[in-house]
Parts: structure tokens; sequence; C-alpha cells
């Protein structure tokens, strides 16, 4: 070995281990160019490219307006059913296709978790983090609509920043759950469809909240999308269903699950080059 030359030796840690992230930011620059990957690969030989970040949530909309507003007659707070679906699909779209492709990322990567070292905490944070492209697309459909429909928002609107940020949030802290169980457990691939559909219906999207009389309307708020989707409605369409207790909950369990999803990703993080 030749003298002054610095060596790192990376050993696997011992029992519940300490978050590091002051580790996660010395490697920012890898996250940003899997960041960019990502958002390559995922419109990568499609005939579509990013349209279908619109495609989506617009047809869901379509058929919520037919099935769940004109057929079903489902209140909508006094506001168009149209705008009343779409404005829930946006953030519902950016956080479902975070936890579908987060939830797969450590598995897609692992040509690179073999022979690489890095935080593997990047490759999840990568992926729920690439959607943020998609979502502006979308939010620019929405605003749109808004227009079409006559809908200003007025100064409640700077309360997107904290509810895009409690979306993230909530994203984030499962898919680190779901990534890491994928590792070990690949059935868990298979559950995430289910996961995902059975979270939709259980989340205000297609019918308002105020359905719900208290306190079961704040319980319901466990379920952090529902202080989201009612945050985005409440901010841009100005419905009277207060979110305040709603957000807080929603706030709460979203914290709960990112803090507890990251120290179970980093317990399992040393085996995943073994085990992948």
């Amino acid at each position: 070995m030749e003298e002054g030359i610095p060596v790192i030796r990376i050993e696997p840690t011992r029992g519940w281990v300490a978050l590091q992230l002051r580790e996660l930011w010395a490697y920012r620059e890898m996250l940003g160019f899997l960041i960019w990957r990502d958002i390559k690969v995922r419109y990568k030989q499609t005939a579509l490219g990013a349209a279908w970040a619109i495609i989506q949530p617009i047809s869901t909309m379509v058929i919520f307006s037919l099935f769940f507003g004109r057929l079903g007659k489902i209140p909508s707070d006094g506001i168009p059913y149209p705008i009343f679906a779409y404005t829930a699909l946006v953030p519902w779209s950016f956080f479902a296709q975070g936890l579908t492709q987060a939830s797969n990322s450590l598995v897609g990567s692992a040509n690179l978790i073999k022979k690489v070292y890095f935080p593997r905490l990047a490759v999840p944070i990568a992926a729920v983090t690439s959607g943020l492209v998609d979502l502006a697309l979308a939010f620019t459909v929405l605003l749109g609509m808004m227009l079409y429909f006559g809908i200003v928002p007025g100064v409640k609107v700077l309360w997107l920043a904290p509810l895009l940020l409690l979306t993230l949030t909530t994203s984030l802290g499962v898919s680190l759950w779901l990534s890491a169980l994928n590792v070990h457990f690949r059935d868990v691939r298979h559950v995430i469809p289910f996961l995902t559909q059975f979270w939709l219906f259980a989340t205000p999207i297609a019918y308002p909240s105020s359905l719900l009389s208290e306190p079961w309307r704040t319980l319901y708020s466990l379920n952090p999308m529902v202080g989201v989707v009612e945050g985005f409605r409440w901010a841009l369409l100005g419905t009277e269903t207060a979110p305040g207790p709603m957000i807080i909950v929603s706030s709460v369990a979203a914290l709960a699950i990112l803090v507890s999803g990251t120290f179970y990703f980093r317990r399992l993080e040393k085996t995943f080059a073994d085990v992948i």
C-alpha cells in the first residue's frame, strides 16, 4: 500500500443503524444522475412519450365523471364533477406512480447495487422525485380546466407547496417499506397493484370526505392522501370543507411512515447486494 493514499473500508453496520443522511448528501450528484436516468428511461421508445402523464389522469377523470358523477350522482361539494375529480387525481397520480416505480427500483438496479457502493436510499428517492415532471404536466392541464370552468384560486393557493411536500413524504415513506421488502420477498411486486387500487378507493377522489361526519372524518385522515386530496381541492377550488385537522393528522401519519420506513430500509440495506 502506497503511503499517503487514503483507504476507505466499507463494512456492514450492526443493529438499527442511524439514518446517515449526511452520506446521502455527499452523493447528491449521483442522486441527480439517477433522477435523470429514471426520467429518460420512463419515456424511452414510447410512441406518446410524456403525453402519458396527461392521458392517464384524464382518462380516469372521464370514467369517474361518467359512472360516479352522472350515473351515481355522487356529490362534489358544489364543484363541477370533472374538475372535482381531476384536482384529486393530479397528486394521486404522482403518489401512485412513485409508489409503483420506487417499489421495484432496487430490483431494477440490481447490477448497479452489486458493483458500486453508494447510499441505497438514493434509488427509491430518485424513482419518486422523477415523477415531478409528470406532476407538472398534469398540473398544467388542471390550470386549463380551472380557466375553462372560471375558477380563480385565492391566497390559499400558497398551501400547494406544503401539500406537495406531504404527497412526496407519503409516497417516499411507503416506497421505502415496499422497496426493501421487495428485495427479500418478490411477491410484493404482485401486491402493489392491489394495494394501489385499494388505496385509490380509500381516498376521497371519486367522492368528497364531507360525506363523513366528525370524528370519523378526522380519523379517516390517518390515510395521508386524504389530507393531500382535500387540501388540493380547498387550495385550488375553494371547497368549504376545512382541511386543517385532516392535514395535521395526515402529516403526522405520513411522517411516521417516512421515519419508520427509512429506519427499516437502512436496517435491511446491508443485505441488498447479497440477496438481490
